[in-house]
């Protein structure tokens, strides 16, 4: 029995040693494997390393992302596909204009460069605070900035005064750089197509308009450009000259600073969650649907109004025909007289009968 286990384990261990343990010797032309190092340890049979997760590639990167989108992001990306220009600059589109000589990639090109000066920075509503509320001064800095604000529409419209207006503005900032004379004066433009909070707190509803602001923003005043000539002569003599001083301030309940303030301010706010949302569809998606919906409007405004359907008329009952007096009695007296001369043409003949009855047995 000993013996018998003993061979048993034996089998399980010659069964279970691998082959990879027994060398099949050297062959001629096999190279020489590098010898071992004395009194170190043999390698490993087996090693085990952790690979490393590979990177992903810009494609699947971008799927990536599209997938995590956010539906805002995914809705401006959407409406970016559906732009005109994009889909102008697009390749077949191109190449149809340019088979018939047109270049349409420079004439969309040149139709989205800025017509301004872009030395004058733009002012919007998400830099506005950064870039003039909080513009880092000294005290003296403080008191001496003046803010000369251009508020333009020649960028959403076409306005001859608006680009008049922008011109002189341009040549104006144009020859103030140039002498240096205004130090304590910044420039700015606001493209009141593309703001929407500035204009609506300051009650500004259509333009041009020219604004000198002070005290970081709580002391506004306006000039409407199209009340005269506006020319860059004009405007450094309001600056240079400091003319804007004998003009009064907003000051009003809804201006900054005021009790009603807050009016304009969470209205703003409200406009400007409107337009973000507005803006994300393309302008001729927009005229579809605006018309769209200006046609049910006065579709049901001026929609016929159906005609009151006529109450049938009620029917009237049968009158029963009135039994006069007399026809009674004349009705019983002719019944009568037919009564009794029936009776007697039915008793004639039997007299008759009778008769020839007793003659024949006579």
């Amino acid at each position: 029995m000993r013996l018998s286990s003993v061979l048993l384990s034996a089998l399980l261990c010659a069964a279970s040693a691998r082959a990879q343990y027994f060398s099949a010797g050297w062959t001629p032309g096999q190279p020489v494997p590098p010898a071992e190092p004395q009194g170190g340890a043999p390698p490993p049979a087996h090693t085990f390393e952790r690979a490393a997760a590979p990177l992903p590639t810009p494609e699947q990167a971008g799927a990536q992302a599209q997938t995590t989108a956010s539906p805002a992001s995914t809705l401006k990306s959407l409406t970016s596909l559906l732009d005109v220009n994009r889909l102008l600059t697009s390749g077949p589109v191109a190449s149809l204009f340019g088979k018939i000589g047109v270049n349409i990639t420079d004439a969309v090109a040149k139709g989205a460069a800025s017509p301004w000066d872009e030395r004058v920075p733009l002012l919007t509503d998400e830099n506005f605070d950064d870039v003039v509320v909080r513009e880092v001064l000294t005290e003296q800095e403080e008191k001496d900035r003046v803010w000369f604000i251009i508020i333009s529409v020649s960028a959403g419209q076409n306005n001859a005064v608006s680009k008049f207006v922008d011109e002189s503005f341009d040549k104006a900032f144009n020859e103030t750089v140039i002498t240096g004379d205004l130090p304590n004066v910044r420039w700015g433009r606001i493209d009141y197509i593309n703001v929407t909070y500035l204009t609506t707190k300051w009650a500004i509803w259509t333009g041009p308009y020219l604004l000198v602001l002070t005290d970081r923003g709580q002391t506004l005043r306006f000039y409407k450009a199209d009340r005269v000539r506006i020319t860059a002569e004009l405007i450094r003599e309001l600056l240079v000259e400091e003319l804007w001083r004998n003009s009064a301030p907003w000051k009003t309940n809804f201006a900054p600073g005021g009790k009603r303030e807050w009016v304009l301010h969470y209205y703003a706010v409200a406009l400007t969650y409107i337009f973000n949302f507005v803006n994300r569809f393309p302008r001729w998606m927009l005229m579809i649907a605006s018309g769209a919906v200006a046609s049910l409007v006065m579709r049901l405004l001026h929609k016929n109004p159906e005609a009151p359907v006529p109450a049938p008329a009620p029917t009237a009952a049968p009158v029963a025909p009135q039994k006069q007096p007399g026809a009674d009695l004349v009705v019983s007296q002719g019944s009568a007289t037919a009564v009794g001369s029936s009776a007697t043409a039915t008793a004639s003949p039997s007299k008759s009968k009778g008769k020839l009855r007793k003659n024949a047995k006579k």
